[in-house]
């Protein structure tokens, strides 16, 4: 018997929005779900203590920076590793398949891929001088340079990684495009990813066979297409008739393009399993996700930006290093109920940011808030569609930013 298993309890009237419960072996996930980043095995600056505090359901953590530990693990039916980082709280976890990562490695500082990019005509202008610099891409995987030195990372590597590292929920490896990426590319991409998806199952079915552990996690599959349609219905309809558990939608679009581009996929996926959008993770983009049938998504904004002084409230965000918050009095933001602002005010989380020796513990306080204030924001998208007022609630959100 599969330790997950997904049910879908409410679909929303006015949308595609839908309220789920994904159990786990660590644990159970009410989507939709805010998934939050814990890049090697833990979230920067919060203790295990802390993140019990933040309403966080499920992390995930990074293949490619953790592969160095991936190594040294021999004894597959031991605790996985991962979980011996979170085992105070007993948390779900995912790990991605590295390959973001690694293409990322391929471009220079201005042409490296993401996610969302906006459309203006500087980003077109780019798209002709887009290069891969660093990678060299083959059928059996990716070479790729770091350092000095060439390594390689391929779907049958990544998934044997995965294992070792022992998340719920992991991912097949796939070919990360760029949004500067022409029609002609992302289609072989796409076949690459295709082929690639397929050697993923192949090796999570054998080690299935061979280890309990394999049996113990659930194996989704990518989405890819870039921003043309008709890759990502191909796309869609490939991967969503292999017999993943869930699926990741991933690559590269426009700001404007994401809702139109779920759009296209969703419809082509199994109804009966969980969708999982990649590196998604502002309230704007929230609502487009989960009004488009989306239950998870994951994003480093949360955690990396609480960690550069940015904070976020129902009313956008703001940069407690400035100076007009140095005698602020309130809470970081007022009503919120994380740890942070029943103990700190705005002042006081000011002076630790300026203070290099005090940094860190500015950085965990706002962390905490950022986690605890996504956490309960996709909480209430979760009420919403229970009480069948979704789009009420996401254009009240919106119309206040």
């Amino acid at each position: 018997m599969n330790k997950l298993i997904f049910q879908v309890l409410k679909k929303d009237k006015c949308s595609n929005a839908r309220l789920g419960v994904l159990t786990t072996l660590h644990g159970i996930v009410k989507t939709p779900a805010y998934v939050i980043v814990a890049t090697r095995g833990e979230i920067k600056t919060l203790k295990p203590s802390d993140i019990k505090k933040t309403k966080t359901q499920i992390v995930i953590s990074n293949t490619y920076h953790l592969w160095p530990e991936a190594i040294k693990i021999k004894n597959l039916e031991k605790q996985s590793f991962i979980t011996e980082r979170l085992l105070e709280i007993k948390l779900p976890t995912m790990t991605d398949s590295g390959g973001f990562q690694v293409f990322s490695l391929a471009f220079g500082r201005h042409d490296k891929a993401g996610k969302i990019f906006p459309q203006t005509t500087e980003t077109q202008k780019k798209t002709e001088k887009a290069k891969r610099r660093n990678i060299r891409i083959t059928d059996k995987g990716v070479y790729f340079k770091s350092g000095n030195k060439w390594r390689f990372l391929g779907p049958e590597l990544s998934i044997k990684i995965q294992e070792k590292l022992g998340a719920d929920i992991i991912f097949a490896f796939d070919e990360c495009t760029s949004f500067f990426d022409d029609f002609k590319y992302n289609r072989k991409a796409m076949e690459r990813t295709h082929k690639w998806a397929l050697t993923s199952l192949k090796v999570k079915i054998k080690n299935e066979k061979l280890r309990k552990r394999g049996k113990q996690q659930m194996l989704f599959g990518i989405v890819q297409g870039g921003r043309y349609k008709q890759l990502r219905v191909q796309s869609a309809k490939f991967i969503g008739s292999l017999p993943f558990d869930g699926f990741g939608i991933g690559g590269s679009f426009g700001k404007e393009e994401m809702a139109e581009m779920l759009r296209w996929i969703i419809p082509n996926l199994p109804e009966e399993k969980p969708r999982h959008l990649l590196g998604i993770g502002r309230i704007e983009d929230i609502f487009r996700a989960v009004e488009n049938g989306v239950d998870l998504f994951d994003c480093v904004i949360p955690t990396r930006e609480a960690r550069h002084g940015r904070i976020w409230t129902a009313k956008n965000h703001y940069d407690i290093r400035k100076l007009k918050f140095s005698k602020d009095k309130e809470p970081l933001e007022k009503g919120c109920k994380c740890p942070a602002c029943k103990t700190t005010t705005r002042a006081e989380i000011h002076k630790l940011f300026k203070n290099p020796k005090k940094l860190t513990r500015g950085q965990r306080l706002t962390t905490i808030h950022n986690v605890y204030f996504f956490n309960d924001f996709v909480e209430k998208i979760r009420d919403s569609i229970a009480r069948g007022k979704f789009i009420e609630f996401k254009n009240k959100i919106l119309n206040n930013l």
